[in-house]
């Protein structure tokens, strides 16, 4: 009787544990990493998930010796259980499988990963937590045989407690990665990007209180820059009438509140002789809130961020968006970028080139973007990956779009580098995805009103082949910044006849270039007119840029793209063989002709 209570008792606890909410810096909390080695299981038929009659493993109460997440091992010589992952091959967490296996380089499907792992200083008066920085696409999580939850979404992070199910040695963590795209995902089938799969991003266990910090904010009031408006908001059973501390050391600022039933409490703090920041001045100050015996510390900068007419306000100065797109991924290595070095390359690139501003295009990257960039001064565009055509009518698709954009803010709300959320890229206009874009827009200005909204809309001319480009787009009512993608000269038109275009933009609000460019393959030479040479895509960029900076209420640029990146789209041989070669610099790390050019026309906008 005992034991069914327990069973009952755990049963009830996995199915609670799988409704957390997303853990807010955990970039900085201590914790312990599950990173390295992990053994795989490839497992295209998902032998491993259902059973022969198609039925879920994990749905069962009695699940057979095939489900892979019960990580078992024959128990006599009669014992028949036909895989073992400690004999199985290993892959590097965090990584893809497409670069790291070249017989997975294309592979489209589930595979099984497993990490056992002990937990150093072991407390039971701990709640114990593991964290997925991301995950492509579709992860299912199980500890110690027992499962505790599920996840969509490939670029943002997410987290379950596992207290109760976890002990001091002997642990193991199984996850099922399914990578396969479909018609009701977020992004949909076709992407212009590689389709990475894999545990893409740090996997982290923390041993947190009974009662601790699970979410905050502290940023600028978007009005009056002597005022700090927050929050603080608990978890655990005494999250109610708890004392909160909040200390900013160099600001000599010492305050304490208590939270509500719910365990929230919003504040204002009233500063002095704060200093801003901005991409000249990237000040961040530590700050550290205490909540009982949790105690949780970040860096934090603060600035606003504002429209005034066509102008884009930093800190209420006209800033102009010296930017470029950049895709996460090394393109050096040829996989998904994680790392902090991989941070530290592709932003030092944007810096090189003379850049401000870095669109992060097409879906939310990794941290260490967002946190290397405020301490170098970039601001940021950070991007939902609602790309091209999704099922805007599908009540579901717009749940799991909602969903990403939601732990999208929730991570990096306060970074002071990011200034801009966009909705989407080149979505095909109409009513149903209208409304699906405006309530994303909605959604985000209800958890985060101190930042801009934008997305990537298209461009039309007036009549076919015409000289006049309009955009004739609903949604950039709703947004705060006009933002269009362009490829006159490159997808349609004449690169010579560039000089000739010009646009009709009735809307009295900034405007953005947030792509043009063409594809040039490093190395290759040419006269100016030979598509696929550096010297046309040169030319290209010499042509568009000064025509764009001539839009009356241009406020910033950003060409597509940094640097060459893997598409399965882009097969022409010898040109592309599977890259997008509109990047600056080569997969091998060279600079093209068009990189100088975009380089000198930044370096003679006046600041």
């Amino acid at each position: 009787m005992k034991q069914l209570v327990a069973l009952i008792l755990l049963l009830v606890s996995v199915n609670v544990l799988g409704t957390d909410n997303l853990l807010q810096n955990t970039y900085l909390r201590s914790g312990f990493t599950l990173n390295g080695k992990w053994n795989y299981i490839v497992d295209v038929y998902e032998t491993g998930y259902y059973n022969y009659r198609w039925e879920p493993h994990d749905g069962s109460t009695n699940p057979g010796a095939g489900a892979f997440f019960l990580n078992e091992k024959p128990k006599s010589k009669k014992d028949l259980i036909e895989y073992d992952f400690d004999k199985a091959p290993t892959l590097l967490v965090p990584g893809d499988w497409n670069s790291q296996k070249e017989k997975l380089f294309y592979y489209e499907g589930t595979l099984w990963y497993k990490k056992s792992f002990d937990i150093p200083e072991f407390d039971e008066g701990k709640r114990y937590y593991i964290h997925f920085g991301a995950v492509n696409y579709r992860a299912d999580v199980y500890v110690n045989g027992k499962k505790l939850g599920m996840h969509k979404g490939g670029f943002t992070p997410f987290n379950f407690e596992m207290t109760g199910l976890v002990k001091a040695k002997g642990n193991f963590v199984v996850v099922r990665v399914d990578n396969k795209r479909a018609a009701d995902e977020v992004p949909t089938l076709n992407t212009d990007w590689w389709n990475y799969g894999g545990i893409t991003r740090d996997v982290m266990v923390y041993a947190l209180s009974k009662t601790f910090i699970e979410d905050y904010s502290l940023q600028l009031d978007k009005e009056n820059k002597k005022l700090l408006n927050g929050y603080v908001q608990l978890n655990g059973e005494s999250k109610a009438n708890t004392r909160v501390s909040l200390n900013i050391p160099e600001l000599k600022l010492n305050k304490e509140y208590f939270t509500d039933e719910m365990g929230r409490v919003n504040f204002t703090v009233p500063v002095k002789k704060l200093s801003l920041w901005s991409d000249s001045n990237p000040k961040l100050y530590q700050v550290r809130f205490s909540a009982g015996d949790d105690e949780i510390q970040d860096k934090i900068g603060f600035r606003q961020i504002a429209t005034r007419g066509a102008d884009i306000l930093l800190n209420d100065e006209v800033v102009f968006l010296k930017g470029i797109c950049i895709h996460e991924e090394n393109a050096m290595r040829g996989g998904r970028a994680y790392s902090m070095e991989d941070a530290k390359m592709l932003l030092g690139w944007a810096k090189e080139l003379g850049c401000n501003f870095v669109r992060l295009a097409h879906y939310p990257h990794n941290e260490n973007m967002v946190r290397l960039a405020d301490e170098m001064g970039l601001l940021v565009w950070s991007e939902n990956p609602v790309y091209w055509t999704i099922q805007w009518e599908n009540p579901e698709t717009y749940k799991k779009a909602a969903q990403q954009l939601s732990e999208l803010i929730t991570r990096d709300k306060n970074r002071a580098s990011v200034i801009i959320w966009s909705m989407a890229n080149e979505t095909p206009q109409s009513d149903a995805r209208f409304t699906f874009l405006s309530n994303l827009a909605e959604k985000a200005r209800s958890l985060d009103n101190t930042r801009l909204i934008s997305a990537a809309l298209e461009v039309h001319s007036t009549v076919p082949g015409g000289n006049t480009m309009v955009i004739g787009d609903k949604f950039a009512d709703v947004v705060d910044i006009l933002s269009f993608n362009q490829y006159y000269g490159w997808y349609w038109g004449d690169v010579e006849n560039i000089k000739n275009i010009r646009w009709e933009i009735d809307m009295d609000k900034p405007v953005v270039i947030s792509e043009f460019g063409a594809g040039a393959l490093q190395g290759y030479h040419a006269d100016s007119l030979t598509v696929w040479s550096e010297e046309f895509q040169d030319l290209l960029y010499k042509e568009t840029l000064p025509v764009l900076y001539r839009i009356p209420q241009i406020s910033g640029i950003a060409p597509w793209i940094l640097a060459d990146f893997r598409s399965p789209r882009r097969v022409l041989i010898p040109y592309q063989d599977g890259w997008n070669r509109k990047g600056l610099i080569s997969e091998t790390g060279n600079r093209k002709k068009a990189f100088y050019t975009l380089q000198k026309f930044y370096s003679e906008i006046e600041e």
